[in-house]
């Protein structure tokens, strides 16, 4: 039995096991019968022309790890960001583990997805928003099928959230191997404000597949600060699907950091619906060995009078693969659109790849818009001057990479997750450089 089959007969006992409203039993069904319809997606389909999940699907998934494994907080320490005081939303093989979660608040409607689908409480918040940013492409439908667990996020109206919330998902090996498809829905009222962390993090050496879908619903004046952390292990692959709609006036922006998994596939979309919005979509990539790192963006620009800036940098060595694929649409009513797009790489092996294919499809005539990408190496000119003032090639090298990625570094707008991720940056480059960017 492949794994679509698996899928398609788990389906049925996941459904019978469930204790779901009609309402969200019916979404489940019309998604699962699209993934039925569309499969997992292949190289034939332009937008995965460079990625392939072949050798990913021949795994023999458990698609219910059947128990959590007790994990102390010893256990994962070093994966929090200590230095901020922050909620802490966490699951451990898919399941919410409450000790080590700390979701005491105030003003702040935080609970899990399992508690969002089944009571009545939520039954509007549901009908309004669930499963309406996500596309029906094939792997968010089959998300949506099996979504039970994740986190609901809730920022009432006029609520500036003073900490930031971290959602982890932590994967312990119980199984051979694991696929998970965790849920999170996140609404921001109107003129409120939210910093959210997010990372996957695998703590075995066994197989795990994630497939991740993020719905996003940003309010009139609304800001949203979303940081996704992806430093995982060699055998861990991450699908993640993000999702944000936006109104009138609302500020987003997704900063995207890619450096472990064995193959990362990121999928985010915005959308504008409303006029002056403005929408940021940064990331920084560093992979080696035979990582595969995918980025597919899309912005689409509705109304007139909005901006969005995309700014992707990635370092590439050994036999690693980069793909970027963004694409920004403007429609015929959205004048005055100021659309911005770039991807810039650095390839430090030449066994190392990148296929990068920045698209604009501009149907209005009083626009604003740029889209450009480089390959290239590191100047060997701004090498050799470093070198003759004493600074050893490694150090050198690591410096020169360190700026290339500074511009999406200093948009990072949490000093302590910015020391973090320039700490890993190190790591990735194999240095000690004593000061952050």
């Amino acid at each position: 039995m492949d794994l679509k089959e698996k899928l398609l007969s788990s389906f049925l006992v996941f459904e019978n096991q469930t204790e779901i409203d009609s309402y969200v039993s019916d979404v489940r069904n019309d998604a699962i019968k699209m993934f039925e319809k569309k499969g997992f997606p292949t190289k034939k389909d332009e937008a995965w022309k460079y990625t392939s999940l072949n050798k990913l699907l021949k795994e023999d998934y458990s698609v219910f790890p059947k128990q959590e494994n007790a994990l102390e907080y010893r256990d994962v320490e070093k994966y929090f960001i200590h230095d901020i005081d922050s909620y802490k939303i966490i699951f451990v093989d898919g399941k919410y583990s409450s000790h080590l979660s700390e979701t005491t608040h105030d003003g702040l409607d935080v609970c899990l997805m399992s508690a969002a689908l089944n009571k009545p409480k939520y039954r509007l918040v549901i009908e309004n928003y669930f499963n309406k940013a996500a596309t029906t492409d094939s792997l968010p439908s089959l998300n949506t099928a099996f979504s039970k667990e994740g986190a609901y996020i809730h920022i009432p109206k006029g609520k500036i959230i003073e900490k930031p919330i971290q959602i982890i998902h932590f994967s312990t090996g119980n199984e051979s191997a694991t696929m998970l498809q965790p849920r999170n829905l996140i609404v921001v009222e109107e003129n409120s404000h939210v910093q959210i962390i997010e990372c996957h993090q695998s703590l075995t050496s066994n197989p795990v597949l994630t497939n991740s879908v993020t719905e996003i619903f940003a309010k009139k004046r609304a800001i949203v600060d979303y940081y996704k952390i992806q430093n995982d292990t060699q055998e861990a692959s991450l699908i993640d699907n993000t999702f944000i709609k936006q109104k009138q006036e609302s500020i987003v922006s997704v900063h995207t950091f890619s450096f472990g998994g064995k193959l990362i596939r990121n999928n985010l979309n915005f959308y504008q619906e409303g006029e002056r919005i403005d929408s940021t979509l940064k990331g920084v990539t560093i992979i080696g060995n035979k990582q595969h790192v995918d980025h597919n963006t899309l912005v689409h620009h509705i109304e007139p009078n909005c901006e969005s800036h995309q700014d992707y940098k990635g370092i590439f060595g050994d036999s690693a693969t980069g793909v970027f694929n963004g694409k920004v649409v403007v429609e015929k009513e959205a004048q005055k659109t100021n659309a911005f797009q770039a991807n810039n790489n650095i390839l430090i092996s030449d066994k190392a790849t990148i296929n990068t294919k920045p698209q604009l499809e501009i149907f209005a005539d009083d626009v604003k818009c740029s889209h450009g990408c480089t390959v290239g190496q590191l100047d060997e000119s701004a090498l050799f001057y470093m070198r003759s003032r004493g600074i050893p090639e490694k150090e050198a090298k690591a410096l020169l990479m360190y700026a290339f990625s500074n511009n999406v570094l200093s948009s990072v707008k949490i000093p302590e997750l910015k020391h973090r991720i320039t700490k890993i940056i190190a790591n990735q480059l194999g240095v000690n450089i004593g000061f952050d960017l």
